[in-house]
């Protein structure tokens, strides 16, 4: 029951590290403070905001582990915050051409709080009468 919910997570955090991993010349380069909030970090918000929609749809509509499901909104955060985390770490430590940067980590924090209230907002503006949002 896990995987029928969760099944998109899987593939869009496999999206996630492969276009994390592509090296840093196809992006281009933040050069001041003004500047971060260009292209690559409008990609970083999109990217763990539908990561974040994903796993709290998939947490809550879940059965098999029920305390997963009790505090979904709580375990979906702390995934995609520490998820962000750890794909700024591979890009230090692990891709080629790549570096971490305090930036992205915020821009990916970021988006998992937008998110949140687009999965929130969506809920209650459709009511939930839509299968999508159902139990």
């Amino acid at each position: 029951m896990f995987f029928k919910y969760n099944w998109p997570v899987i593939l869009w955090l496999i999206i996630i590290l492969v276009l994390m991993g592509f090296p840093g010349n196809y992006f281009p380069k933040v050069s001041d403070f003004w500047a971060w909030l260009g292209p690559d970090k409008i990609i970083h918000l999109i990217l763990f905001g539908i990561l974040q929609f994903l796993l709290l749809r998939g947490f809550h509509k879940q059965y098999q582990f029920p305390r997963l499901r009790s505090y979904y909104v709580l375990y979906a955060l702390l995934f995609g915050i520490i998820f962000g985390a750890f794909t700024e770490l591979m890009q230090y430590y692990v891709f080629i051409g790549r570096n971490a940067n305090i930036y992205d980590l915020i821009a990916n924090i970021a988006g998992c709080i937008l998110g949140w209230i687009a999965y929130y907002v969506l809920g209650r503006k459709l009511n939930k009468n839509i299968g999508f949002f159902n139990n």
